[in-house]
């Protein structure tokens, strides 16, 4: 193992790295081009911090270079590494180095990773085995590496930024969700987004997959008989389901632990996640919905009439789809930057909307106009950045208007 290392990027899953490697005694760097990063007390570990730069300077005496899943690949010390024959490292890559050899579950998708992951923990859980929940929106891998006892299984959730530079990782069982067109405003095509998220079948044991995909695997679909029902609403939770049951069985599960999970298991929050029912009208946060695929999913798991608030930070989508699966389904709220954009493809569609600017607007005409039955949906189908600084502080905003509006 290298010694010397530089960590770029200094949100969660840097400080973890840095941490990780500085116990285990190699020299660390830690930079973050922003002079206002949180480097809290990584220089009391040993790290040398250094902020508000990308100098090249930077790889001096550095074996490997550790980068966050938020820097992108270009960036001028990464990209200089490449060019100089240095390693780069996903953060993922060395968790999975420094772990005492854990069976791992890897979970990847468009959609759908946190929901999957979550309910496999559930399912390990009411198998009574022990399973950490490690990677994308949980704790970060170099932590989990930390502490876990050998043996314990990791179920992992796994994004393509953390995908990008694997290169030993090695899954137990491998779970592709889904692949629908996502983050091209930093990867360069669909067809570099696809080649991120399929390197986790790379040295895979257990392959699952959906059904049609052309991949070989263990095929899983929505429609998969199942132990028992999930309580989830929608089709795509449904698919979820069975792919985590799939990967259960996989894993060595039994069916009677796998479906007391899936009957008992309430969500994740900013999933579909119902806040409030109001006067008979139900208000549903769906802010994780930070794409149209995620949107449209989101608008088929209803039945009654939506009063649908979309816009944020745009990902290079088009939306005219979105517009058409919402033809006859109610009306549209417009938030954020996309607003106009959205607004056209919806007038084309022939769905009634209001642009509203931001989400105590929109929340408030939606239930102004809602009606006795009626849904009203977050689920923007755009990134948050614009306005917020993540998805969750969006959905923690709708529902502190919703009870306000109690």
């Amino acid at each position: 193992m290298p010694e010397r290392a530089l960590v770029v990027g200094l949100g969660s899953s840097g400080w973890a790295a840095a941490v990780a490697l500085a116990e285990r005694g190699w020299a660390v760097r830690a930079a973050d081009r922003s002079a206002d990063a949180d480097a809290g007390r990584l220089a009391d570990t040993g790290v040398e911090v250094l902020l508000g730069t990308e100098e090249e300077d930077l790889l001096q005496d550095v074996d490997v270079v550790v980068k966050s899943p938020g820097v992108p690949g270009e960036a001028p010390p990464v990209a200089t590494a490449r060019s100089r024959g240095i390693p780069v490292w996903s953060e993922i890559e060395l968790g999975y180095r420094l772990l005492p050899g854990n069976p791992l579950v890897g979970v990847t998708g468009t959609k759908g990773k946190t929901t999957t992951v979550r309910l496999l923990g559930a399912m390990f859980a009411a198998a009574g085995r022990d399973a950490v929940l490690a990677g994308n929106e949980h704790t970060p891998l170099s932590e989990v590496a930390l502490s876990v006892e050998p043996g314990t299984w990791i179920v992992c959730e796994l994004s393509s930024f953390q995908l990008e530079d694997v290169h030993e990782l090695r899954c137990d069982v491998a779970v592709l969700l889904n692949l629908e067109p996502d983050h091209l405003d930093r990867h360069s095509d669909f067809e570099a987004y696809r080649a991120a998220k399929l390197r986790i079948f790379e040295r895979a044991g257990a392959k699952v997959v959906p059904r049609g995909s052309g991949l070989n695997g263990i095929e899983f679909s929505a429609d998969d008989p199942l132990p028992t029902e999930p309580s989830l609403p929608g089709r795509h939770n449904r698919e979820n389901a069975a792919a985590a049951t799939a990967a259960a069985r996989a894993a060595g599960l039994d069916d009677d632990a796998i479906g007391r999970a899936l009957a008992t298991f309430e969500g994740v929050p900013h999933r579909l996640e119902t806040v409030a029912n109001i006067s008979g009208v139900r208000f549903v946060n769906d802010s994780k919905a930070t794409n149209t695929t995620a949107a449209r999913r989101a608008v088929e798991a209803f039945e009654a009439p939506l009063r649908i608030i979309l816009g944020g930070r745009g990902k290079g989508e088009r939306f005219d789809g979105l517009a058409a699966s919402l033809r006859g389904r109610g009306s549209a709220y417009l938030i954020g930057e996309t607003a106009p954009e959205i607004g056209v493809a919806l007038e084309d569609a022939g769905v009634p909307h209001l642009e509203c600017g931001d989400l105590e607007t929109a929340v408030r005409a939606a239930a102004r106009d809602a009606q006795d039955g009626d849904i009203v949906l977050l689920s923007p189908a755009c990134a948050s950045y614009d306005q917020f600084r993540n998805f969750e502080e969006r959905g923690e905003a709708f529902r502190r208007i919703v009870e306000a509006l109690s």
